[in-house]
């Protein structure tokens, strides 16, 4: 097998049902993790559910039920989705199992032992929704910062985590490591926003509540949701604090991808990072931070009644219809839209209209001229050759791209490879020749190269709309799908026929839409 490659996505938080926003991140890891695979990486895709914490407490008691019977529902609901949503995740984890609070508890003792964690006394604000602290001057408008919602005065005895100790490590890190943090204003966001005012020590354990993993040392205190939360990429793999690691871990570690949530910032860029110093461990080769999904009119919000959730939108525009749309307009660094609206316009114009339309043109037509037969493609023209460098520049700018994670450009190259094929049959006019038969030869180069890009774009498809792609490829009746067959033009066989055609995506009308 070939070289490792280890992507995580940060585990859901157990609270309730993930919205299309939670969705979208497993979706963008999981057509990494594919390109990853198709490019012969060993990948190991991890994500899972974060399930301790007051609010979950809070939730638990409101309906009635224990802690750990409210979150095996919410983690039920979570895996239904991820899987609903064809997702390829290699290990799904859950904080409450046994060997991650064994694993995170040795963590907080090591921590303690070697003087990173002291006890201390907690006095300033906190946020309830986000599990946080913050001091005076990090509040905005005297609301937390990341929700914007209200904060409640606390003060009680507490363990610290002694950032401070390595800050000037981690700065030095990512001043040595441009790649280490993505896209470039986020990095920016926190060396500005947290790294230069001074980093306030971490309160790291909590007196009032029960659920969650106790202080082993003092068990009145349970520890704080972010530790707990943060270990799960290393406590899954075998990590041993005493060094006797498992292979997993050895094999694995440090990640080569981290994907989060934008609003998970500091845990991730900050917290993470300085626990794994202490801990005198790799930190992960790239932490990359996503934007979000916004409505017309801003950010999604439960109490507005705005939440988009993945399993109704399945139910009106399939499984990779809702894949292609949260892939190809979530851009690199700014935020993404989403309204039934754009998502069937979308659907229209890329994947009915250019995508679907030629395949099912260019079958068709096949099957018509020449009963499915692939003839030889030796009455070329230099149209032919545009075409042809196209496809081949097309998969060299889809490495590019996701290389770099610009996901939305890798799509939109392969989509303006359709729209090239579809001009193409406009250019040769294929009916036409079919008339002469002095020109089947011709006939058949064009549809040659018709079907040979569509292979193309079959293949490349495969990380992105998994199920479509195979379609496309079933269609051409190749088995010629690897990434390696795209460094060359001409890889379907000739005198090979190709399969019956089926619509791989139907039109959606808006008026039907809005009444669903």
């Amino acid at each position: 097998m070939g070289k490792k490659y280890y992507i995580t996505t940060a585990i859901a938080y157990a609270s309730g049902k993930p919205h299309i926003g939670n969705t979208y991140e497993i979706v963008l890891a999981d057509a990494i993790a594919r390109y990853k695979r198709l490019q012969g990486y060993n990948v190991y895709l991890q994500t899972g559910t974060d399930e301790h914490g007051m609010k979950i407490e809070h939730k638990a008691l409101e309906v009635g039920k224990k802690p750990i019977e409210y979150v095996d529902e919410v983690v039920e609901e979570i895996t239904r989705i991820w899987d609903l949503m064809n997702t390829t995740y290699d290990k799904f984890v859950r904080t409450t199992d046994p060997i991650h609070k064994e694993k995170v508890s040795e963590i907080f003792n090591r921590l303690y032992k070697q003087g990173d964690i002291y006890l201390g006394k907690y006095e300033g604000w906190y946020c309830k929704p986000c599990e946080s602290f913050f001091t005076e001057t990090q509040l905005t408008d005297k609301k937390c910062p990341d929700c914007e919602r209200e904060v409640i005065r606390t003060s009680e005895e507490a363990y610290f985590f002694r950032l401070s100790k390595y800050v000037d490590q981690l700065s030095k890190h990512i001043e040595e490591n441009p790649g280490f943090i993505e896209p470039a204003t986020r990095k920016n966001e926190i060396i500005n926003n947290f790294i230069k005012p001074g980093l306030q020590d971490l309160c790291v354990s909590r007196a009032s509540i029960k659920w969650g993993i106790p202080v082993s040392f003092d068990e009145k205190h349970v520890i704080y949701v972010w530790i707990d939360a943060l270990s799960n990429y290393i406590t899954f793999l075998g990590y041993d604090v005493n060094g006797n690691h498992e292979d997993l871990y050895n094999n694995l570690w440090p990640a080569d991808l981290q994907i989060i949530g934008k609003d998970i910032l500091r845990f991730h860029m900050i917290y993470w990072p300085i626990m794994l110093m202490a801990l005198g461990e790799q930190l992960p080769k790239k932490i990359y931070a996503h934007s979000w999904f916004l409505m017309d009119d801003g950010k999604m919000s439960k109490s507005k009644g705005s939440l988009l959730y993945a399993d109704d939108l399945v139910s009106k525009y399939g499984v990779d219809g809702v894949r292609y749309y949260l892939l190809s307009e979530m851009p690199y660094a700014n935020d993404g839209i989403i309204t039934d609206n754009l998502i069937v316009d979308k659907i229209n114009a890329d994947l009915a209209n250019s995508l679907g339309n030629l395949v099912n043109r260019t079958i068709a037509m096949s099957k018509k001229y020449f009963d499915g037969e692939i003839k030889e493609d030796t009455y070329v023209e230099g149209i032919d050759d545009e075409l042809k460098t196209m496809a081949l520049n097309t998969a060299k700018i889809v490495d590019e791209k996701m290389s770099t994670l610009h996901i939305s450009e890798a799509l939109a190259a392969i989509i303006n490879l359709a729209r090239r094929c579809n001009k193409y049959i406009d250019e040769t006019t294929p009916w036409l020749l079919a008339k002469d038969d002095s020109k089947k030869g011709r006939l058949g180069t064009v549809l040659y190269n018709l079907l040979e890009s569509i292979r193309f774009i079959g293949v490349l498809l495969q990380p992105f709309v998994p199920e479509s792609a195979d379609k496309i490829l079933e269609q051409l009746n190749t088995n010629a799908r690897s990434l390696d067959t795209l460094n060359n033009f001409g890889h379907l066989k000739i005198s090979d026929k190709v399969n019956e055609g089926s619509p791989l995506f139907m039109r959606i009308e808006k008026e039907k839409n809005d009444k669903a």
